[in-house]
């Protein structure tokens, strides 16, 4: 990687701007998950109604001349996700709100990134735009700063003790 790029996702000094992103990001995943684990139909006694409504919807994109949602990911809503929408539900309401409070409080940034993005990419792939593309940027400078994107949070503490040196990025034999 040219110096230039990797010193941008590598700099400790740039630790602010990634703390910037990374609140912002992680304070949307956060009200979204609360909000949804705070709802019955997310994870109390109605678990898996409001996914299977937003999943029943992605399915009537699938069809026509430039769908949104194209036939193999609906495919995969229909005959995986949709016969196992309590698993999912609550799947999806904590998987938010940990995203969000692990990027808040810098802990596993690149780790929580990740999994963010993995969420938005899902969400896009039903169809659903939203705040989804922008998160999806922001997401993939905090996954490839990964080292510095937590720097002022908990990471800082963390990766240490998991024996992920920061300067290097790798695991410690020791």
């Amino acid at each position: 990687m040219p110096y230039i790029i990797s010193n941008f996702f590598s700099d400790k000094r740039l630790s602010v701007l990634w703390l910037i992103i990374r609140l912002y990001v992680g304070w949307q995943w956060f009200e979204a998950g609360l909000e949804k684990v705070q709802s019955s139909s997310w994870v109390g006694d109605k678990a898996g109604l409001a996914i299977g409504g937003f999943l029943t919807n992605a399915l009537t994109k699938t069809s026509g001349a430039h769908p949104d949602v194209q036939a193999w990911y609906g495919f995969f809503i229909k005959d995986f996700v949709l016969p196992n929408k309590v698993i999912f539900s609550y799947l999806v309401a904590y998987g938010e709100l940990l995203v969000g409070i692990a990027l808040i409080l810098g802990i596993v940034t690149g780790v929580a990134a990740f999994f963010g993005a993995f969420m938005n990419m899902n969400y896009l792939l039903a169809g659903t735009v939203s705040t989804n593309p922008l998160l999806l940027l922001l997401e993939i400078p905090l996954i490839l700063a990964w080292k510095t994107a937590g720097w002022i949070g908990l990471d800082r503490f963390v990766l240490p003790r998991l024996k992920i040196s920061p300067k290097s990025g790798k695991v410690s034999k020791k």
